[in-house]
């Protein structure tokens, strides 16, 4: 954890890396596909102007438009990855960028495509589909086009927007270099004495420290960069906002929100529900926050005091190797398909393991189409790793069937349904540690994990999902997003959130310029959504419902077969109603007082 213990990618060992050859050999073979794709995309202009003119013409430009963005997503999945194993390394930041100008390129050529598909009327177009096999197989892709006719502007509107794309994206991209490689977070020492050089990685297992005096100058070390640069934080978070509300506003949509539910067709409905069924039992977070404040034995509880375990050093830790195990033990319930994959994933290297210096923070899952589903992770051993790996390994997984159960273009799934792979297995997870491991200590350190899982993928999601729509809506009224505004409401929202307990007149206040999220578009209520579904099929699958399995991988394999709603609800979901999330939320209200009882 010594600052000299941060590797450089070509110290660490290569058995623990991802293994990208099977998507380009080589950067060489990246080069040819990058300048094959290029030339290629003329090809769609063939249609341009042509597509009403029969079934033949537009099945077959459907399938050029196809070609184009596999191509296209291939390339710019292998430039992100190897940019992310390394965001000093200038060859791979060259080979992102030049991947970003070749999607705006393809969003240029295409920009006519959608339009022109809306110019046909709709009882032509239904007509041309009901005649030609393909389009047939292609109804589900026309209708979700279709849906968007009163959103669509005329072509060379179209294509004004696309050719601004990078533009617009301008500001996840200098908030990305900031955060990842930019910002040179300061040296603290850890509980032995040792200088210790802030990471984002490290930054997580520190505030898990037993140690208040490690705790607390992680956190102000950490924060005191943000604060050094708020101004600037908060107008490149200004720029992002002001583009999604621009967006929005040009193709006619009512606001942000309405706008980017829209793309996965979600009610908005389902937003406001999370919002205040979490809001309406804030009582439950409040309780566990008191009950932190009184183990830990302190006065004055402090936002870096919500992430050390409660009951002092872990009982338990796992190397990776020994992750890798009890994952397979872990997801056992869901079958020898579902095993096979997790197997594949461990032995032909979907996972880049180990932290090194430049690497993306975090974890995720990315790939393509024809490629691995992979999988960043910046492994500590620790629990909260193994949950991590579990929950990456639920996306891959999904992907995984996803592709090999769908053709191309229903090879993918909705935003909206990702994070329930995930935490579906975390909740598998927590269920066979809770059964495997006896020692009273194992289960409280568990159910405490379980227990700040549950408060920071619902609670905390749904506490940004809030913040997200606010400053969304402020921007929508004109009020100029300061550090100073964005501050002063973000406390707020956290008193709201964690209660009287904690002091939230902290560095807490500047969270809000950290999150990557934020840049995302209302994605992060999702996690919360997505949770909360997981809990209600882990609760079946776990209890040997062979009917509810079923269902789960028929989900698993479905991608844009149909909308996302209506997929929850064959799989037997219906997530426009809160009882899913209040479900979740009395497993909460157990478990809590399942700790509770054995505290006592």
């Amino acid at each position: 954890m010594t600052e000299s213990n941060v590797k450089t990618r070509e110290q660490m060992d290569a058995t623990y890396q991802w293994d990208l050859t099977p998507l380009f050999a080589s950067d060489e073979e990246f080069e040819s596909g990058y300048a094959k794709a290029e030339n290629n995309l003329d090809k769609i202009t063939a249609y341009k102007g042509r597509l009403g003119e029969s079934p033949e013409v537009l099945s077959e430009a459907i399938d050029t438009l196809l070609e184009l963005g596999r191509e296209v997503s291939n390339l710019g999945v292998y430039a992100h990855l190897k940019n992310d194993q390394d965001q000093t390394n200038p060859t791979y930041q060259k080979m992102n960028a030049q991947t970003e100008q070749l999607y705006s390129k393809y969003s240029q050529v295409t920009s006519f495509f959608r339009p022109e598909l809306l110019a046909i009327p709709a009882e032509q177009l239904e007509e041309m589909t009901a005649n030609n096999d393909r389009l047939k197989e292609l109804d589900q892709f026309i209708n979700d086009i279709a849906r968007n006719r009163e959103h669509v502007l005329p072509p060379e509107q179209e294509l004004l927007l696309a050719s601004a794309s990078e533009v617009f994206g301008g500001a996840t991209r200098i908030f990305g270099y900031l955060n990842n490689a930019d910002f040179q977070f300061p040296t603290v020492k850890d509980s032995e004495g040792n200088d210790v050089q802030l990471t984002h990685g490290l930054y997580g297992k520190l505030l898990e420290s037993t140690d208040r005096r490690v705790r607390k100058d992680t956190f102000e070390g950490f924060y005191s960069v943000y604060q050094q640069f708020e101004n600037t934080l908060a107008q490149t978070l200004t720029t992002e906002i002001k583009t999604h509300n621009y967006n929005a506003k040009v193709r006619g949509f009512e606001s942000a929100r309405a706008a980017a539910l829209f793309t996965n067709n979600i009610p908005e409905s389902v937003y406001d529900t999370l919002l205040d069924t979490v809001g309406s039992r804030l009582n439950l977070l409040h309780r566990y926050v008191d009950l932190r404040k009184s183990l830990l034995n302190i006065d004055d509880l402090e936002m870096y005091d919500m992430y050390t375990p409660l009951l002092g050093e872990p009982p338990i830790a796992f190397t990776y190797e020994e992750a890798k195990e009890i994952t397979l033990n872990a997801l056992q319930p869901l079958g020898e398909e579902y095993l096979e994959i997790i197997r594949n994933a461990f032995d032909e290297q979907w996972i880049d393991v180990y932290e090194n210096k430049g690497k993306r923070s975090g974890a995720y899952s990315s790939g393509t189409y024809d490629s691995k589903p992979y999988i960043l992770m910046n492994w500590q051993d620790s629990l909260n790793s193994l949950y991590t790996l579990v929950h990456e390994l639920g996306h891959s997984a999904h992907s995984y069937l996803t592709h090999a159960n769908q053709p191309y273009e229903y090879g993918s799934y909705s935003i909206f349904l990702a994070e329930i792979a995930s935490t579906t297995n975390e909740n598998l997870l927590t269920n066979y540690l809770l059964r495997t491991y006896a020692d009273k200590d194992i289960q409280r350190y568990v159910l405490n994990h379980f227990l700040d899982g549950l408060k920071g993928t619902v609670f905390r999601q749904t506490q940004f999902a809030e913040f997200e729509h606010f400053i969304h809506e402020q921007d929508a009224n004109g009020q100029p997003l300061t550090a100073e505004f964005l501050s002063e409401n973000y406390q707020k929202l956290n008193a709201k959130y964690y209660g009287p307990s904690v002091n939230s007149e902290s560095e807490i206040k500047n969270e809000w310029s950290r999150i990557p999220h934020f840049y995302m578009n209302y994605y992060v209520f999702q996690y919360a959504t997505g949770f909360a579904a997981a809990t209600a099929f882990a609760d079946r699958i776990a209890g040997g419902d062979k009917e509810a399995l079923n269902s789960y991988l028929g989900f698993l394999k479905s991608g844009k077969s149909q909308y996302a709603i209506d997929t929850m609800k064959t799989a037997g979901l219906d997530m426009t109603k809160r009882d899913y999330i209040e479900q979740t939320l009395d497993v909460f209200e157990q478990r809590l007082a399942e700790f509770e009882a054995l505290l006592d």
